[in-house]
């Protein structure tokens, strides 16, 4: 588990940013949409020229739209979940602006930071990642699978310009072991991610 980003958070929930609200009105989704967004303002994608949010967005609407989830702390964690990999974001920061529920489902789905700062050490962190998906929450498998799917539809339509085809496939490989890991979360995605390793494989 990343060791950069501190331990669980003792602190109460009372007061975050979602403390009374709905958790699917429109005011909340905007919300968090602001926040990943102004984490990640700086930041593209792998082909260098996508804006980053719109990863975690798609994240979040491949939940609704392909796996029919509903469940608002998932789509929440969905929109939220590389602001502890990917910037200077901590867990405690979630906790205090949404909640406990989204900081765990998060905290969850990061990778160790220690070894992705570290090249020498890729495979390693990439083998921790298969061992790690069974052990995670149903929400995190959720958030964790269709991570996987959106990484995978991008590298095959963008694929960053120094990748090689068989980075690619390599990269498609290691997502199935992954999500083999987290069999029987969700039937929807697993089968459009079985559909896209069918098709690209």
């Amino acid at each position: 588990l990343p060791m950069l980003i501190g331990a669980r958070s003792n602190q109460s929930q009372a007061g975050h940013i979602l403390e009374g609200k709905k958790m699917d009105d429109i005011g909340t989704i905007l919300e968090v949409l602001r926040f990943s967004a102004d984490k990640h303002r700086s930041q593209r994608r792998k082909d260098e020229k996508t804006a980053y949010i719109n990863h975690p967005i798609e994240v979040a609407h491949k939940l609704k739209h392909v796996g029919g989830i509903v469940d608002p702390v998932v789509l929440y964690s969905a929109i939220l979940h590389d602001t502890l990999e990917d910037t200077e974001t901590t867990r405690d920061e979630l906790a205090e602006h949404f909640g406990e529920e989204i900081a765990e489902v998060v905290f969850e789905v990061t990778d160790d930071l220690i070894l992705k700062a570290d090249p020498n050490r890729k495979a390693e962190r990439k083998q921790m990642e298969i061992d790690h998906a069974p052990r995670l929450s149903h929400r995190a498998k959720l958030v964790k699978m269709a991570d996987k799917i959106c990484n995978a539809e991008d590298i095959l339509k963008v694929p960053p310009a120094n990748w090689s085809i068989e980075e690619r496939r390599n990269y498609i490989i290691w997502a199935k072991q992954v999500i083999d890991g987290m069999r029987g979360t969700n039937r929807a995605l697993e089968a459009e991610f079985d559909e896209l390793f069918l098709k690209n494989l």
